[in-house]
């Protein structure tokens, strides 16, 4: 069986960091899925989709890591060809990657008790982000 919707989520630019967990075990439930997985996909280059520990003080520290390791700047190539201020975005999207996959047990998402799903924007103006779950199995 498999069983597919769009979720709707507002972000207010750079570095929002959202907890989505429970909208995914919204859909989840709809589905009647009682074994299987549950992939979650954001729609776009310049935002991601993963799991942490979401507590104020990982709320600030991943997103400022990230700015660290790939940070705003105009010295991007993509800066170069569109000057549009979102070149660390999209490489910063690239290496979080854009999906999670997450095992489905007793029609439960199987996440450890300090793990939460979670959307990252990456890009530097507040957008509507479609994120696509998708549940498949028995």
């Amino acid at each position: 069986m498999a069983y597919q919707e769009n979720i709707s989520i507002q972000t207010s630019g750079h570095r929002h960091l959202q907890d989505i967990t429970e909208l995914v075990a919204e859909v989840l439930q709809r589905s009647g899925l009682e074994t299987g997985l549950v992939n979650v996909f954001n729609v776009g280059s310049t935002a991601s989709i993963g799991t942490i520990e979401f507590e104020p003080g990982l709320q600030a520290d991943f997103p400022e890591i990230l700015d660290q390791l790939i940070p705003p700047n105009n010295e991007y190539g993509h800066e170069k060809a569109w000057q549009d201020g979102n070149g660390h975005s999209h490489l910063q999207a690239t290496w979080l990657g854009p999906s999670l996959t997450v095992p489905v047990a007793a029609g439960r998402l199987v996440l450890g008790t300090w793990q939460q799903i979670f959307h990252l924007e990456c890009d530097v103006r507040p957008r509507t982000r479609r994120i696509v779950v998708t549940a498949v199995g028995e």
